[in-house]
């Protein structure tokens, strides 16, 4: 070995004084073969410093490693490694490094890879990179009826010709900034490649599994596991057969690193991007080129999901269409990329400028009076009944459209309900679209018109993310009592994973894991039947004494409107001297008209089967919004409030002791007052925030943000104001609300900023308390306690003392019964109730 450290040492000698040539080291190879030296090994001889191989091979010293190779290693190889670490090492008989180059070049065993060599590869990796991401959503698709069914990488590609959309070439951008940060983050082309892979592909698989097990793509929350230390959360994404996918995407990736290390060997620049002689230059233009595309990926990740952001108008200039009720068929219409991107960083809402713990004490404090006033008179607890909130999709009376005429009522029972009980109409933010953001404010009491124009869809957007997600269900307690039914696909809209994050124990659906009992279809018709959906809601109530929140969301009356009905006995006309319909117009108002009858009919039924059940039940049904089949009367903007307006109703049976009851104030709300309206209808006792939506509803009859008369869209909430509406229907001007309705909504924003995007000072406190009669039993008695322990105190002294009289002795008694029974009398006035455990009591978590 010393004797080969001889041999080399001579050759670096020699070749050192060629070192001084200012010329580029990376000329021509004809100018490198005149100095008998490649510019790599020039620098590596002057400076004395030390190179690694990118393949994997461990670090050598200059002089000294290279002195540690076999003398009988193959000469080509010790040629082409000699060349990497700047060494001139022999070919077995103590040759000169140029001529093992030129050897091995002439063999075509290596080669010095050229710029435009590397761009290319630099191309068709990052084609590879975004076709792996689509391969990791490229299922087919749910059966909802879509525009078009894009599937994979090529059909990511066809937009380009079919759509004149650009989402590829996005993908590949933002994609390649990627990759290149990698690249220069290394300097080395060949192990940025199979790292950059790597990482496509295991995001992939992931994503994968997890669209096989619950159709729903990868979101950013689904990566807190790995901050969490619960690794072992993401073996819920493994469907059957995932071990098999799991191996062949390993034996890839390892193919991929194999491949890289052959190629690394045959570059004499070994993927070496930034190469030359001055090492300050070199570094600066590395960090560069760490630098702009790293700043160009934050920054558009940070912005493309907030609305009038250079990031989000730059993905819709390349046709990005945001898709949200369903993330799979987003992933595949706009980039699996793009799609996770959008989730990454929405903005929810501008943060009030008095926001502070100290703020919300404040409004904690203002609203517990407010409910202490309301409970006084109350004398009925919301848990104590049963409760079932019924989203019935697409449910509006055709008969309100403005120019439309109908030859038959299409829900006589319903309008016979309505007039029986608490009832009117509903404001909604969507129009043929936009279910789950109805269904987000009736659960929750926030409300969309306080979001920002970017939250398009909280399901999405919002909820996967918040550590606190504080619901109406809640108030039941144990999550056994809160069961949810949608006789769909349990993927909607990220339903599955959202209900389980609200405290839903069972979510029973047509796609499982659990299935929904009844699945009858009527006719033609694509979707399970509401009759189907009621018979599987009331074998629930039927088999459960306990009381129970109940969600139900049905799916008969969603669009299309293909004729889908036998016997259809509904014609659809223009009324005198409107606009003549069309006839696809006129057919699909037909068809959901027949749809609307069903609904009807089943309805009556279900109700009518909760009457005869023993335990009191209250039910709360809705319709999300209009279907949009109105295209005549769409095409006037004055009938933007009318395509609004949906039929609501909350009814109680026959054992409920508010069965008939019709409160005031119903004839026009919004979904975010449900919870209000309910408590209301049911006598009874709220908690602070329900308290609040009270007092706030009394003010205001309806809030939507801004609406068009066009089928919901996903890029953003509309522009324009906010609606509000009056008791009687009539749009309020902001500017002429007094200083209690402007107080009220300041503290609305207050009070829904802490919850999505604030620091949850509310959670501390009891705001979302609702009482019950469970934990209004605990307080009393534990009061009793209090004051027969201060009594026994008392009564304990004046013995032991025997210096108090008989007369002291009972003032003291007296002094303590007083303050025991005020203690108890704070309690019935508040009726707030305790925090326990494992949601055992009414708070909201």
């Amino acid at each position: 070995m010393q004797d080969h450290r001889d041999e080399v040492e001579p050759v670096q000698r020699e070749s050192a004084p060629r070192q001084s040539d200012p010329q580029d080291p990376d000329r021509s190879d004809d100018a490198r073969n005149e100095s008998r030296t490649d510019g790599d090994v020039t620098v590596a001889m002057h400076e004395g410093e030390d190179r690694d191989s990118a393949a994997g091979i461990s670090r050598r010293d200059d002089g000294d490693e290279a002195a540690t190779q076999d003398a009988d290693a193959d000469a080509s190889t010790a040629a082409v490694d000699s060349a990497s670490e700047g060494i001139a090492a022999d070919d077995g008989h103590a040759g000169h490094a140029d001529a093992d180059g030129d050897s091995a070049r002439s063999r075509g065993v290596a080669a010095r890879f050229s710029s435009w060599a590397y761009a290319v590869l630099f191309l068709l990796v990052d084609i590879a990179g975004v076709g792996i991401l689509q391969w990791g959503v490229t299922v087919s698709s749910s059966e909802t009826e879509l525009p078009t069914p894009l599937v994979g990488l090529w059909s990511l590609i066809e937009t380009l010709r079919q759509d004149h959309r650009y989402v590829f070439l996005l993908n590949l951008l933002v994609l390649g900034a990627l990759y290149l940060t990698l690249i220069f983050l290394f300097n080395r082309f060949w192990v940025a490649t199979p790292v950059f892979v790597a990482l496509c592909l295991t995001v992939s698989v992931i994503g994968h599994l997890k669209v096989l097990s619950r159709y729903e793509t990868l979101l950013p929350s689904d990566f807190n596991f790995l901050g969490g230390g619960d690794a072992g959360a993401i073996a819920s994404f493994l469907p059957a057969g995932a071990q098999r996918t799991i191996l062949v995407v390993v034996a890839i990736i390892v193919v991929v690193a194999a491949l890289c290390v052959l190629l690394h060997r045959m570059d004499l620049r070994r993927g070496r991007i930034l190469t030359g002689a001055n090492r300050a230059w070199g570094a600066s233009g590395r960090l560069v080129g760490i630098l702009v595309p790293a700043l160009f990926l934050g920054m558009f990740v940070q912005s493309v999901g907030t609305v009038g952001a250079w990031g989000n108008t730059f993905a819709q200039w390349m046709g990005d269409i945001p898709s949200m009720w369903d993330s799979v068929y987003d992933a595949q219409r706009n980039g699996a990329l793009i799609s996770f991107a959008r989730q990454l960083n929405p903005k929810i809402m501008d943060m009030p400028s008095d926001y502070s713990e100290a703020t919300m004490r404040d409004v904690v404090a203002r609203y517990d009076n407010e409910a202490k006033t309301i409970n006084a008179s109350r004398n009925q607890y919301m848990s104590d009944n049963s409760v079932v909130y019924i989203l019935s999709e697409s449910f509006s009376d055709p008969t309100r459209v403005p120019g439309l005429s109908i030859n038959e009522d299409p829900m006589p029972q319903i309008r016979a309900i309505k007039d029986s009980t608490t009832s009117g109409l509903m404001l909604s933010s969507g129009y043929g679209g936009g279910t789950a953001n109805l269904e987000f404010q009736a659960l929750t009491g926030l409300s969309m018109a306080n979001f920002d124009a970017s939250l398009t869809s909280p399901y999405q957007q919002l909820v996967p993310g918040l550590a606190w997600t504080p619901t109406i269900n809640q108030a039941w307690g144990e999550s056994k009592n809160q069961i949810a039914l949608h006789p769909y696909e349990a993927s909607m809209y990220s339903r599955s994973s959202n209900y389980k994050k609200f405290g839903f124990s069972h979510f029973w659906t047509r796609s499982g894991p659990e299935f929904i009992a009844h699945q009858h279809r009527i006719d033609n018709s694509p979707y399970i039947s509401d009759q189907s959906a009621y018979d599987s809601t009331i074998e629930k109530i039927e088999g459960n004494s306990a009381h129970q929140f109940v969600q139900l969301v049905t799916m008969q009356n969603h669009m299309p409107f293909n004729n889908w009905y036998n016997d259809n006995q509904f014609t659809a006309t223009a009324t005198p001297g409107a606009k003549a319909l069309g006839s696809n117009e006129a057919m699909s108002i037909e068809t959901y008209a027949k749809g609307m009858n069903h609904t009807d009919a089943a309805t009556k039924q279900f109700l009518d089967e909760l009457d005869a059940q023993k335990k009191p039940i209250t039910v709360v049904f809705y319709g999300d919004h209009l279907p949009g089949v109105y295209t005549t009367a769409g095409a006037n903007k004055a009938n933007s409030i009318a395509l609004h307006e949906t039929d609501y109703f909350i009814w109680s049976n026959a054992a409920s002791s508010t069965r008939g009851t019709k409160i005031a104030d119903s004839a026009y709300t919004s979904p975010n007052f449900f919870m209000a309206q309910m408590a209301d209808h049911m006598n009874a006792k709220v908690s602070p925030y329900i308290a609040f939506l009270t007092k706030m509803h009394s003010k205001i009859a309806a809030m939507e943000p801004p609406v068009v008369n066009q089928i919901q869209g996903w890029v953003r909430i509309p522009a324009g104001q906010t609606i509000y509406l009056d008791g009687n229907g009539n749009p309020m001007a902001e500017r002429d609300f007094d200083a209690t309705t402007k107080q009220l909504l300041h503290d609305y924003q207050l009070i829904q900023y802490d919850i999505t995007a604030g620091s949850h000072y509310l959670q501390n406190s009891d705001f979302m308390t609702v009482p019950s009669s469970t934990t209004a039993s605990t307080k009393q008695s534990k009061y009793e306690t209090t004051a027969k322990q201060q009594t026994g105190e008392t009564a304990s002294g004046a013995t032991a003392s025997g210096a108090t009289t008989s007369k002291d002795a009972a003032a003291q008694e007296t002094s303590a019964s007083e303050r025991a029974s005020g203690l108890l009398r704070l309690s019935e006035g508040r009726s707030d109730s305790v925090r326990v455990e494992g949601q055992t009591s009414g708070q909201l978590r």
